[in-house]
């Protein structure tokens, strides 16, 4: 269980001990992205609510080093979520990172960016962070 201190009330999220199916066929969002001359794709896979389920990243430079770990990040941030992690709380965790590629963006909504999984947290924030409502299923 995730416990949040809100402004006046304690919000209590379940984790989940399964791991929760998105649909065989579901909606997705992808979004190209440029980080100080690092281009990028996020697809954003979702749950039947509209919730994120999943996220992928591609990256244009295939096979680099750089792109092998933002693989990584995308299969364990997924699976957070998939167990039930809120949105708003993998943001948290994730948001502010810093490292290389860092610097302007192209996306005037997320101007700058502290490192790829920084924009990722900040643009599902920005773009997903209302919705984030756990699921009820026994």
């Amino acid at each position: 269980m995730l416990f949040h201190k809100t402004e006046f009330t304690w919000s209590v999220h379940l984790m989940v001990s399964h791991r929760l199916s998105l649909p065989t066929t579901r909606e997705s969002l992808t979004h190209k992205f440029q980080i100080m001359g690092y281009e990028g794709y996020l697809t954003i896979g979702l749950f039947d609510d509209g919730r994120p389920g999943e996220v992928f990243i591609k990256m244009a430079k295939e096979g680099s080093t750089l792109s092998g770990m933002v693989q990584a990040f995308c299969r364990a941030f997924s699976l957070a979520l998939q167990y039930g992690l809120p949105l708003e709380e993998a943001v948290r965790r994730f948001k502010g990172m810093r490292f290389e590629p860092m610097g302007t963006t192209n996306n005037p909504e997320i101007p700058e960016a502290d490192s790829i999984i920084d924009y990722v947290a900040r643009y599902l924030e920005v773009n997903y962070a209302n919705i984030d409502q756990p699921l009820n299923r026994a």
